[in-house]
């Protein structure tokens, strides 16, 4: 089995080390992520819902991709990596922001991440990799919202803190 390793940051982003994956997550260690926001022409949201054997956060609805960048790999070069091997395509992603936050999950692991949020849209293709992800849908913002409010448990962790901060983000842009 491949073992994958994280880039170890302190909060300033600066890295300071590198451990393998699980053995962050288990230890709860600051280490750099990525996130990845797709929109299509009509401004609908990219979600996608976690395939219901990941080891966290299993079957919940998220933003279009998350993962960490390897060590030595550039931020942007692993998302737009990850949204090839998960969701089967590629697009120009801009950054818009970064936040950092922590949340524990009943299997006594903990994401504590300084997370790059990315932007891109696209309306193509997809080819999901089931390994990854149950499924994909396009969702107006108002319809995310909606759904978050009647069923909380329904959404990761990150994406409840990341959501209103892409609100503001296109909100800013407008």
């Amino acid at each position: 089995m491949v073992t994958q390793e994280v880039i170890l940051v302190n909060e300033n982003d600066e890295a300071i080390g590198r451990m393998e994956k699980m053995e962050a997550h288990r230890k709860a260690l600051l280490h750099r992520a990525f996130s990845v926001f797709i929109f299509n022409g009509q401004g609908d949201m990219l979600l996608q819902q976690r395939a219901l054997d990941k080891y966290h956060s299993a079957g919940l609805w998220t933003n279009a991709c998350c993962s960490h960048p390897k060590p030595g790999e550039a931020t942007v070069t692993g998302a737009l990596r990850r949204l090839q091997e998960e969701l089967g395509f590629t697009t120009e992603l801009e950054k818009v922001f970064d936040f950092v936050y922590k949340s524990a999950f009943d299997n006594g692991l903990t994401e504590y991440e300084f997370d790059h949020v990315f932007v891109g849209y696209y309306e193509g293709e997809m080819s999901p990799d089931p390994r990854e992800v149950s499924q994909v849908s396009y969702l107006s913002m108002e319809d995310i919202e909606e759904a978050m409010r009647e069923n909380p448990g329904q959404f990761t962790a990150w994406f409840h803190i990341a959501m209103p901060m892409i609100k503001n983000w296109l909100c800013r842009r407008a």
